[in-house]
């Protein structure tokens, strides 16, 4: 299970990816869990990360599930048109 930070803002959000991605690498499942249940400061580069994150996923013939996503940040993939891309597990 992957693990989003606290914060993921526009200012972190290279390093954040990165890191993700570094994480990856080690994840078996045929659906990768992304947690974000530490997540409270972000903003709509969160998305972005997440997005690429997917991509990278379904390039490896894998899927993405989001866990403990917070509202507000759910409302936003809505309000963009995305939120059939980032499916979440409640």
């Amino acid at each position: 299970m992957l693990q989003l930070p606290a914060s993921l803002v526009q200012q972190t959000a290279k390093d954040c990816l990165a890191q993700l991605l570094q994480a990856l690498g080690s994840e078996t499942a045929a659906c990768v869990t992304v947690n974000a249940s530490a997540l409270e400061r972000f903003d709509s580069t969160a998305l972005a990360v997440l997005l690429e994150l997917r991509r990278v996923v379904v390039s490896m013939d894998k899927t993405m599930a989001l866990q403990a996503l917070p509202a507000r940040l759910s409302d936003l993939a809505r309000l963009y048109g995305i939120a059939d891309l980032l499916p979440s597990q409640g």
